[in-house]
């Protein structure tokens, strides 16, 4: 993408237009939210004013409409990530409930004690400790696998965690920390010529890598709305047919019933059955209105267009002293984790605040990664399309002069 398609494209943001601190806003925390472009807003605007109404239930025009536009959202989501039915797409608040969702509902039908399930060290909170706590109610094993020096997964060490007791492999498909780009496709095949389905976490894929989950042969995929310029509080889960219909609910209440007596209940269909109580109807069209706008841009486009960034990145950071890179994987996201010297990266972070640079700092979520890196976090510098050169170059020009006050 060239200078002047980038400006058209940031025109569609109007926070990038802010200013901090009587600074011009340079937004690098797209890895924890991405901004919203003015078609979600006013996708969510036009639905509150104009077609609210609780879908599924009513037989007026309002409920008839919302109802359609909210089913014809989770038709734009499988056509999204390739899945072959769209009752294969669950609409959750996000990554988060839905691996929840499947750690509870899968763990009940197929986990007994002493069974195993497989994540890696690189994994995000959300998809370790939904694992723990089934571990714990059902007396599993978690085991994990293990990384290079340059934080890309020992597909070896993979191998050796499987046995006829591991019941579901889940990771990341690329990492928050380290923007590894990880061979989820590899580590599909190698666990389905053992019968054991996979879950892949694809909150910090879907914005910047083309995903179909029907060439990956994934069993479950699931990403956050937030992450790809939709709003937060929405996001979806696919699964295969075979396994959500012989997965219980995940809550119960009104939506995912078919028949309610006292004495006993039975349950919708796919994907009802999973979607207990009103949803977020209003969250789902702006989703994919969120989709629509980035499949316009391309998403081939906005991966070389970030490849460029992060590159051009990298190579302006390793110009400050002391710098040291997090995450060096060959394939990799735009995503840079980084320390200076001895500098705390929280310090890093509350300077470059005050010159307008919004980047995260900490653990990000992923604590046992830092832990095993015997680090105490790092600042993370995440682009999304919207992000210029010419904001790197300004970047980079603060952190030296925040490095030379902290040092």
């Amino acid at each position: 993408m060239n200078t002047e398609e980038i400006q058209h494209i940031r025109a569609d943001f109007p926070i990038l237009e802010e200013k901090i601190y009587n600074k011009d806003l340079i937004y690098f925390d797209n890895g924890a939210t991405t901004q919203k472009p003015c078609c979600v807003v006013e996708k969510i605007e036009n639905g509150y004013y104009h077609l609210n109404a609780n879908i599924h239930r009513g037989v007026h025009f309002l409920s008839q409409k919302a109802t359609e536009e909210h089913e014809a959202a989770r038709t734009t989501v499988a056509d999204f990530l390739g899945a072959k039915k769209r009752e294969e797409i669950i609409f959750t608040r996000g990554t988060t409930e839905a691996i929840n969702l499947v750690a509870t509902s899968f763990g009940e039908v197929f986990c007994e004690k002493g069974d195993e399930i497989v994540i890696s060290v690189m994994e995000h909170h959300s998809n370790i400790v939904p694992w723990q706590m089934l571990c714990e109610r059902k007396g599993l094993v978690l085991r994990v696998i293990q990384m290079n020096d340059k934080g890309e997964l020992d597909i070896q060490n993979f191998k050796t965690l499987l046995n006829p007791k591991t019941r579901i492999v889940s990771v990341t498909h690329v990492s928050n920390v380290l923007g590894t780009v990880n061979p989820v496709a590899e580590i599909i095949k190698i666990a389905h010529e053992q019968n054991i389905p996979v879950l892949v976490d694809g909150a910090q894929a879907v914005p910047h890598v083309k995903v179909n989950v029907t060439e990956l042969d994934a069993d479950f995929y699931v990403f956050s709305g937030h992450k790809i310029y939709g709003p937060t509080g929405i996001g979806a889960l696919y699964g295969k047919e075979k396994w959500l219909n012989q997965m219980p609910p995940y809550q119960g209440g009104g939506e995912m019933i078919q028949t309610v007596t006292f004495e006993k209940t039975t349950y919708n269909e796919l994907p009802f059955k999973f979607e207990a109580g009103t949803p977020d109807y209003i969250g789902s069209t702006a989703l994919a209105e969120a989709l629509r706008y980035v499949e316009k841009i391309g998403i081939s486009n906005i991966a070389a267009y970030e490849h460029e960034l992060l590159v051009y990145g990298t190579q302006r950071l390793m110009e400050i002293d002391g710098m040291r890179i997090i995450g060096t994987a060959t394939e990799k996201s735009s995503v840079i984790s980084f320390l200076v010297d001895e500098i705390h990266p929280y310090d890093i972070g509350i300077l470059l605040d005050k010159l307008g640079i919004a980047v995260r700092t900490g653990h990000h979520c992923a604590q046992p990664l830092i832990d095993s890196l015997g680090i105490p976090g790092t600042v993370r510098a995440s682009f999304a399309f919207y992000n210029t050169k010419e904001e790197i170059d300004n970047f980079v020009a603060a952190l030296k002069r925040v490095v030379t006050m902290l040092s």
